[in-house]
């Protein structure tokens, strides 16, 4: 999948986060600027490219920076990477990374953290196949090793600003999703901590995400990549 203008790219997922596996997937995100002329037209550019072999998600700039803006914990991870896993970094894609921290709120951080991992839970809990072939095992592990990542990052974020992608203790998450695999009732203690971690724990961000500075980079891309605006600054 080629697509022009990427800004900023780098590898997520389990690779990411420690918990790959031999056979694991190598899952790619990143972001690209759409031609601006292409803004004004009848028929707007597309705003996500997916492709496979490799796994790759690829966000229109100001997709993404909604995407982010409503806490979306996929789309988050992108500026919070480990140096080593962006594969793409690009001026503009340093001072997105620069400008992170604008995009949190409490409220959507703890919806967005928190309602992903009650969705993995309700997945679990609601399996009707309760086979015990190693495939079907091996994705409600997976599940559940999303459940209680999103937790932990969730939670850290909400409470100190930061996120750490990669998790500490791999083994801990391995052996918990074994565990939920063979019982998905076994999760929901864990899935209750965090509720009343979230409830109690004094957060550190704001009430309403800074999008000042998110319109104005976005507004740079813009400008960035239009030609005349590119033209005019040249001759200037």
């Amino acid at each position: 999948m080629t697509v022009p203008n990427v800004l900023l790219s780098g590898i997520v997922g389990s690779t990411a986060y420690g918990l790959a596996h031999e056979g694991s997937d190598i899952d790619r995100l990143g972001l690209f600027a759409a031609p601006t002329e292409e803004l004004h037209g009848l028929r707007r550019p597309k705003e996500s490219h997916v492709g496979k072999a490799p796994d790759s998600t690829l966000h229109e700039a100001a997709k993404w920076c909604r995407l982010a803006l409503g806490g979306n914990p996929t789309a988050m991870e992108l500026v919070w990477l480990p140096d080593e896993l962006y594969e793409v970094r690009t001026p503009l894609g340093d001072e997105l990374i620069g400008i992170r921290s604008s995009f949190l709120c409490a409220r959507r951080v703890r919806d967005a953290y928190l309602g992903y991992a009650t969705q993995q839970f309700r997945r679990l809990e609601s399996r009707s196949d309760r086979s015990s072939s190693a495939d079907t095992r091996g994705r409600a592990a997976k599940h559940a090793r999303h459940l209680k990542r999103l937790c932990g990052q969730g939670l850290e974020l909400y409470t100190t600003g930061r996120l750490t992608i990669r998790v500490e203790n791999p083994e801990e998450y391995h052996a918990f999703g074994e565990r939920v695999a063979a019982d998905p009732s076994a999760a929901r203690p864990l899935l209750g901590h965090y509720e009343a971690a979230f409830d109690t724990g004094r957060t550190a961000l704001p009430d309403e995400p800074d999008e000042a500075p998110v319109e104005a980079w976005l507004r740079r891309v813009r400008a960035h990549f239009y030609p005349e605006a590119a033209a005019s600054a040249v001759r200037a």
